[in-house]
């Protein structure tokens, strides 16, 4: 099943129906100008509230060149600022998460409150007219949805809950505010460009093919459908026994949740929102995704689960269970996205049709297209292109 939820009066344009050109997918100019235009003004998620219950808790996030950290102040309320002390550009803190009474920057010492302000300057009266209040640490737009902690470097377009709007009904129920992480973020680098692993994901005609698994499990129910800024996948699970002992067994084991509506119970849902943040929601668990880019042809997938609190032990059993079923799923998207890339560096592949059936691919390449024109052109223009524009 797929549907388009949009204007489908684009078939006016001759380059409907059609993918991005191959180069889009490994040229640096491009690429640069994806960082700026896409990247820049997208929400991206940092952590759930739940990652920082206490003062001075942070989590930071490191993308397109910038390091971003959230943390919880005194007053309770969540902040999030660019990781950078405004004296000489240091790094402020080191690694994903922390807890810190301050910020102190390790270069020279200056000293930052939990809210931002500059209150510490070593040696102040060698600065002289220096106004700490106009020295804080420089703030970054932050939205929280639900309980996830949301972040952006230019405060352009839609909030989160608009985008999310035409879901909230479907998303209500799973109890988002209380989730809590079940272990810790996993990072995995892969040598694909951030487009082809979107792509994927939001890719319904490739399930049949290369996802026995879930033909397994979700038989034909499986659905796709794109929105404005946001793509919905969906299934629900067969009830003939699968092959398959950790699928059979997930089928068996996952018990009732008592606050989901019935037809959730066997119900799996994903959700893409633009253009690279993913939640994967099932009846047991919710397991966040994010695919960051790092160069033309390289990225990294950040991913983490999450869930309510639950001791039965077949709630425990059904959450590894999941877990063995999408780390093959995983694997064999993995080896799908890297025969993509590769195969994208042939001479031979421009452009390739897209079905019908492909609706979120068909409305990410038109908004990729609309977004930088150059997107248009079926082959690589001169190096320089960018600059001349």
């Amino acid at each position: 099943m797929a549907t388009l939820s949009l204007d489908q009066s684009r078939n006016d344009d001759p380059l409907e129906g059609w993918s991005l050109p191959a180069w889009t997918y490994h040229d640096q100019e491009f690429f640069e100008l994806e960082k700026e235009r896409v990247f820049a003004s997208s929400w991206q998620v940092v952590c759930h509230e739940s990652d920082i219950p206490n003062t001075g808790d942070w989590h930071g996030l490191d993308y397109i060149g910038e390091s971003v950290i959230v943390v919880r102040g005194k007053d309770g309320q969540v902040r999030a600022f660019t990781n950078v002390c405004r004296h000489r550009g240091s790094r402020i803190v080191d690694g994903s998460s922390g807890c810190a009474k301050k910020l102190v920057c390790p270069y020279h010492a200056w000293v930052y409150e939990l809210d931002g302000k500059l209150t510490g300057v070593p040696d102040s009266p060698s600065y002289p007219g220096l106004d700490k209040s106009r020295h804080g640490l420089a703030p970054v737009s932050m939205e929280i949805w639900r309980g996830f902690i949301f972040v952006r470097l230019k405060d352009e377009g839609p909030s989160v809950a608009n985008m999310m709007a035409p879901y909230e009904a479907m998303v209500a129920p799973y109890r988002f505010e209380e989730l809590k992480a079940l272990g810790r973020v996993t990072m995995r680098p892969r040598d694909v460009n951030w487009k082809n692993i979107g792509d994927n994901y939001s890719d319904g005609l490739h399930i049949p093919v290369a996802h026995p698994g879930l033909t397994r499990l979700f038989g034909k129910s499986y659905g796709v459908e794109a929105s404005t800024h946001v793509d919905r996948m969906w299934g629900d699970m067969e009830e003939r026994p699968s092959d398959n002992w950790s699928e059979r067994f997930y089928q068996r084991l996952l018990p009732p949740v008592p606050h989901l509506p019935e037809a959730n119970q066997r119900h799996w849902l994903y959700f893409k929102l633009w253009p690279n943040v993913a939640f994967d929601i099932y009846p047991d668990q919710v397991d966040f995704m994010q695919w960051l880019p790092i160069s033309p042809t390289t990225s990294l997938i950040r991913e983490i689960s999450y869930v309510l609190d639950d001791d039965r032990r077949e709630m425990r059993a059904a959450r590894y269970l999941n877990w063995r079923i999408n780390r093959l799923v995983n694997a064999e998207d993995t080896a799908l996205i890297t025969r993509v890339q590769e195969g994208m560096s042939s001479r031979s592949f421009s452009m390739g049709p897209l079905s019908d059936k492909e609706v979120c691919l068909r409305h990410f390449c038109a908004r990729m297209r609309d977004i930088i024109p150059e997107a248009r052109l079926e082959q690589q223009p001169e190096r320089g292109w960018s600059y001349a524009r």
